[in-house]
């Protein structure tokens, strides 16, 4: 149910407002109308009600313990200690049904008392989804007042990543957009932030250091970009990237290069907790001809030697691997194995959700394909092949529409992605580790004040990136 009367809010959820603050009385009642708010955020119109929506999830997330964080300190613990590199952190992109999505996560996490996830989403996914980082975070903080969860949450900015085209017409245009972006999301309660300016990486030339040298020093100035905006209290984490994923297989030699000439031109700022590196992966799988998604084989002995030569030598959580979620089941136990830090998946889940989204509605979403993202066919792709890697371009448009579609297919779907959660947490042996991340990550509560709650949201129309 849509909330359309402010007076709702103060009469009916358990909560009053005094101050600019929000007053938390009855949590139970407050958890009932938890759907309700969520369907207030997707599908209201009216932009002030939306808005106090978000205020009121921080709000009141924040009296019950729930909170965004950072999981630097959770990656500056795995550099030390090998205990902690028995588990591969999931970054999980929901692209739709975000909140029954999140839902599912932190029933699983529940279970295995896990607390090693991040909840992310790329610059591009913010466009095509329609998922402003505001309303992302308020989403996410419902479910986990929805599932009972509480401590710290990682909400991430996946693939902040540079347009090679962009930066030589005008670097530094390009420069200031992405400074915008990373002030839009950390605003949002985004402390964890992926630098992509692996696209600068120019292979042309013979010598490793020249090659990196753009992709340093870029991320060296966004680097010091970010410290200077964090919230006090909190040390944002930070990923790099020396290969941009479906490239060639990174390097002991690149990974060196990269850390010495991006050491350097960080003059003494703290750096860094991981590094994203390629390994055989494309974003969304290689697509065959008929649409179903090639077996891929990845490069787990690079996964292995390039994250241990990332915590011995430079302190770093380890490697991050991209391009994950398509890959067969029996790929994910050899992540941790083979001690990989962080993998990020996003494609699996919305291919689960599209196999379940009633004819009619997913008709009428590949009919917009067809006529909206026509010039992006290549002229090697088959239909299938086309509609397969097109149709994540219909989340936004139609997000509405997929909100709205009845309890019972809801049910349906949350209880095949609660599978699919279950078996990821698994395999990549995340259970028990709400243990150490309650011990290492500080207790900080941002306050924001309403006003903030309520500016006007940038508009993003940036790069291609995310698994």
């Amino acid at each position: 149910m849509v909330i359309r009367d402010e007076k709702y809010l103060w009469q009916h959820l358990g909560i009053t407002s005094e101050g600019g603050t929000v007053h938390l009385h009855d949590v139970a009642l407050f958890k009932q109308q938890v759907d309700d708010i969520v369907d207030t955020l997707i599908l209201g119109q009216d932009v002030s009600m939306v808005r106090s929506c978000r205020w009121i999830l921080w709000e009141v997330s924040r009296q019950l313990g729930i909170y965004p964080a950072s999981i630097y300190h959770l990656y500056k613990e795995r550099s030390r200690k090998n205990s902690l590199t028995t588990f591969t952190v999931p970054a999980i992109n929901l692209r739709t049904l975000t909140y029954l999505e999140a839902c599912a996560i932190f029933k699983v996490a529940q279970k295995y008392n896990a607390g090693a996830f991040i909840f992310e989403i790329a610059q591009s996914e913010i466009v095509y989804t329609a998922q402003h980082p505001q309303e992302y975070t308020a989403v996410i903080l419902a479910a986990a007042i929805k599932e009972d969860y509480r401590g710290p949450i990682f909400m991430q900015a996946d693939h902040t990543q540079v347009s090679a085209k962009q930066y030589y017409a005008d670097a530094d245009r390009q420069i200031s957009v992405l400074k915008e972006a990373i002030t839009e999301a950390v605003a949002a309660g985004f402390y964890n932030i992926d630098i992509d300016s692996s696209t600068l990486v120019d292979l042309r030339t013979p010598n490793t250091m020249q090659q990196q040298r753009l992709n340093f020093s870029v991320c060296a100035a966004l680097t010091q970009f970010i410290r200077h905006i964090q919230p006090k209290g909190i040390m944002i984490t930070i990923g790099g990237e020396i290969g941009e994923v479906g490239g060639k297989n990174s390097s002991p030699e690149e990974l060196e290069a990269f850390m010495q000439g991006y050491s350097d031109a960080l003059n003494g700022c703290e750096g860094i907790s991981k590094i994203s590196i390629q390994t055989g992966t494309t974003h969304g799988g290689v697509v065959l001809p008929d649409g179903s998604i090639a077996k891929v084989n990845i490069d787990f002995e690079t996964i292995r030697s390039l994250s241990q030569l990332a915590r011995v030598q430079y302190a770093l959580g380890g490697c991050v691997q991209h391009g994950a979620s398509t890959l067969p089941h029996e790929a994910f136990h050899k992540f941790p194995a083979h001690g990989c830090c962080e993998v990020h998946l996003a494609t699996q889940f919305q291919n689960i959700v599209y196999e379940y989204l009633p004819i009619p509605l997913k008709e009428k979403m590949y009919a917009w394909i067809q006529e909206s993202c026509r010039s992006e066919k290549k002229p090697e792709q088959t239909e299938e092949q086309f509609i397969y890697t097109a149709r994540k371009k219909a989340l936004g448009p139609f997000k509405k529409d997929i909100h709205a579609v009845s309890r019972d297919l809801k049910r349906k779907i949350y209880s095949v992605l609660e599978t699919e959660f279950d078996f990821l947490f698994n395999q990549l042996n995340i259970h028990d580790t709400r243990t150490v991340v309650d011990a290492v990550t500080p207790l900080v509560m941002v306050v924001r004040d309403k006003e903030s709650f309520f500016r006007e949201e940038k508009e993003f129309g940036l790069a291609e990136g995310a698994d």
